[in-house]
């Protein structure tokens, strides 16, 4: 069996995976908000599962981050006492086997291309759309990384095709001004909506008066829409992936990938657009059961 660990900022998520995929045992525990008791929480839980699932197992684990080739100490976590530890070889020492470690967004990814809304694709692009905006990118099953271990992070380019109301864009975490994270996330979507209809909301009361035909909120999801098809045609001149899976909180709107897909046709660089932009199939389960399919073939650890 396969183990995958999804490691949140406020829950640690398990799953034994059997051969086929099939969910075997799922257990999920608070996180600790401490380097040495997250480290002792990952193996106690890693051996919780296997003792449940009767026998030793590989183990994955998804992080909001990533593991620096150079030193193997965590960077870009935003549990920010996971920064600058070296977290996989920790885990390793601790549980006496190997371990793979890999960005959420790439969990998320490598899962819905396996047996998720794009498996079978040769090439995916998963898109988190959530409390932040991320990607990851799987090609014939493997994901890529590349050397700066920032492979699929689009949310950290500007908005494409600005209108002059979106210059120079809102301020973002990372030092910049305009982000796609800054428009297309949940806090982002909010942002515009109470600036635009001079009422603040949250995204589901957005979507819930949308859904109960308010005018206002429908224009919010008109802008909404219109700026991620705009993003993700720049996704498609770049990388031009066979299918586009949605993911996170946001992906959750009503049609969202049906109306975005109509809109691509505007901005990308072809005369037909063959990409196809799919919901998720595992919902929230993705990111995890992302982490055991790190290990493809169980008998590697």
């Amino acid at each position: 069996m396969r183990i995958g660990i999804d490691l949140g900022g406020t829950k640690i998520e398990a799953i034994a995976l059997a051969v086929d995929g099939t969910e075997a045992v799922r257990r999920r525990i608070a996180t600790p908000q401490s380097y040495t008791d997250t480290i002792s929480a990952l193996a106690s839980l890693v051996h919780e599962v296997e003792s449940e699932a009767g026998e030793r197992c590989s183990v994955g684990v998804g992080i909001p981050g990533a593991i620096t080739a150079a030193t193997g100490v965590v960077k870009n976590a935003n549990s920010t006492w996971l920064i600058g530890h070296p977290l996989a070889s920790d885990l390793e020492r601790a549980l006496e086997r190997a371990v793979r470690v890999m960005n959420d967004a790439d969990c998320f990814t490598l899962s819905e291309a396996t047996d998720g809304a794009a498996a079978g694709a040769p090439s995916v692009f998963g898109v988190i759309l959530g409390t932040g905006v991320g990607g990851g990118i799987v090609v014939n099953g493997t994901c890529l990384q590349g050397p700066n271990l920032i492979a699929g992070e689009w949310g950290h380019n500007p908005l494409p095709w600005p209108a002059d109301h979106e210059r120079p864009g809102p301020e973002c975490y990372c030092g910049k001004r305009g982000c796609i994270e800054t428009w297309l996330s949940g806090p982002g979507f909010a942002r515009d909506h109470a600036t635009h209809a001079n009422r603040t909301m949250t995204s589901h009361q957005i979507v819930s008066a949308w859904q109960a035909g308010d005018a206002r909120a429908r224009d919010s999801m008109e802008r909404y829409t219109h700026r991620l098809a705009r993003a993700l045609a720049t996704v498609i001149n770049v990388l031009d992936p066979h299918v586009i899976v949605l993911g996170g909180g946001m992906s959750n709107i009503p049609d969202l990938a049906t109306s975005v897909g109509r809109l691509l046709p505007n901005w990308v660089f072809s005369d037909s657009v063959q990409t196809t932009v799919v919901g998720n199939s595992h919902g929230d389960s993705s990111g995890v059961r992302g982490a055991a399919w790190l290990w493809p073939h169980v008998e590697y650890w």
